[in-house]
């Protein structure tokens, strides 16, 4: 993270301000703009820490934020601590420190014996921008709180940055569901992240998730999620890449190209200006023909094909992740127009159109064909040609992308049906 202080803005400063929220002290609005309450704020939370109150957020303050921003810390437990009074001191959850730990004897703690320490509140955040960044913070922390949750990184990105996956469940069925292959479609991000966190959590409480026991999903089917497909375009279009470096300046020209799409916030494409989501080998040749026909013949923000089919790492290492597993049924997040696409071309898998009603009728989404000019060379359309499984893309939210955060608690209501019918029907 960056050196801020008084007058930046941009996403670190909205997520400083989260980790200051979490950590008890008034920031002001969550805006990403740094202004009096922020550094009034700052400099309690440097006191409380023992830092020198300047106000200045460099590395030991955002070392000492840490644990606010990934949700838990590590404690070393001292002479005559019980879980109960580990709990109280870090307003834990009840039962999320013997989640985190499962291999401890909590009726015999040893002084110096390491444990992880849930912090008392959600890892996933839904009121802050998402950044590459945040990313990583939020993944960590829900591997560190939740360890029978695995994960790992299935490629990298033009810019290098790691692109994580998380996979939580036992059962013979895999799925794969995967959001943000579009840059400025971040939103649905945290619409997969919160819904494991969810899962989660009710798996570890005995609970259940959408009305369906969480240890009957966990049995029956093991979810893969790849929450943020497109890591460099998302911090393009939130601002986390500097306006001054060369990344964005090349990004900027090659907006400059198509000036009726505003900049940064029409970027959908990845950094090299390639849309990812005509990327794979599912009528590639036609999806080249259209949007060629509608002028998008070379870099930009959004509807470029690119030289060839799986030209970036990004769709690449998609592709290839899919190859290396047996997924029954996947589902693609994108925003906007509250609908369900199932179809490629004349294919229709076993079963994917009464998924597909379903999901409808729990969402209140319409049921659709994908149009014409948009149905060629998508993730969902590559799957159903190659696996003939059910495979969908979901655009949620209503209006012009990026949709404000006041959506996502209404996206978050209208998908936590379909993210759990994608595994019930499944297996």
């Amino acid at each position: 993270m960056t050196i801020l202080r008084r007058y930046s803005q941009g996403p670190d400063v909205s997520l400083l301000q989260l980790g200051l929220t979490r950590s008890g002290y008034r920031p002001g609005s969550l805006d990403g703009i740094f202004g009096p309450m922020t550094e009034n704020a700052v400099k309690g939370f440097q006191v409380r820490n023992g830092l020198a109150p300047d106000g200045i957020v460099g590395p030991q303050t955002w070392r000492a934020l840490l644990p606010y921003l990934k949700g838990y810390t590590v404690y070393s437990v001292r002479q005559g601590d019980t879980l109960r009074s580990i709990r109280s001191r870090f307003g834990s959850a009840p039962g999320a420190i013997a989640t985190a730990n499962p291999m401890v004897n909590f009726n015999r703690l040893q002084a110096g014996q390491t444990l992880i320490v849930p912090l008392g509140f959600s890892v996933v955040p839904t009121n802050i921008p998402y950044t590459s960044t945040l990313l990583g913070l939020v993944t960590e922390g829900l591997l560190a709180r939740y360890p029978f949750m695995g994960g790992g990184v299935l490629g990298q990105s033009v810019m290098g940055t790691n692109l994580p996956y998380l996979v939580m469940g036992s059962g013979p069925a895999s799925v794969f569901y995967n959001a943000a292959h579009h840059a400025n479609e971040w939103i649905t991000t945290p619409v997969l992240l919160k819904y494991l966190e969810e899962y989660a959590q009710a798996y570890a409480t005995g609970s259940r998730v959408y009305g369906t026991p969480a240890s009957i999903l966990f049995r029956s089917t093991t979810l893969y999620m790849a929450p943020m497909v497109n890591p460099d375009g998302v911090d393009l279009v939130t601002g986390a890449i500097p306006t001054t470096s060369p990344r964005y300046r090349e990004a900027r020209r090659y907006a400059s190209r198509y000036p009726a799409v505003p900049f940064p916030q029409g970027w959908k494409a990845n950094i090299q200006g390639v849309d990812l989501n005509l990327q794979y080998p599912a009528g590639w040749e036609n999806a080249q023909r259209i949007k060629f026909s509608q002028g998008y013949t070379q870099p930009g923000p959004r509807d470029y094909v690119g030289p060839r089919p799986l030209s970036q790492p990004e769709s690449a290492a998609i592709y290839r992740f899919t190859r290396e597993h047996d997924f029954s049924l996947t589902l693609s997040y994108h925003s906007q127009g509250r609908v369900i696409y199932w179809r490629f071309l004349d294919y229709e898998p076993p079963r994917s159109r009464q998924i597909a009603l379903l999901m409808g009728r729990s969402s209140g989404y319409s049921v659709e064909d994908t149009p014409y000019a948009s149905g060629f060379a998508g993730y969902k359309d590559w799957f159903i040609q190659d696996y003939n499984r059910p495979g969908y893309t979901i655009e949620v939210g209503l209006g012009e992308s990026p949709l404000p955060l006041s959506q996502f608690d209404s996206i978050y209501r209208d998908n936590v049906g379909i993210l759990t019918i994608g595994m019930t029907q499944a297996t």
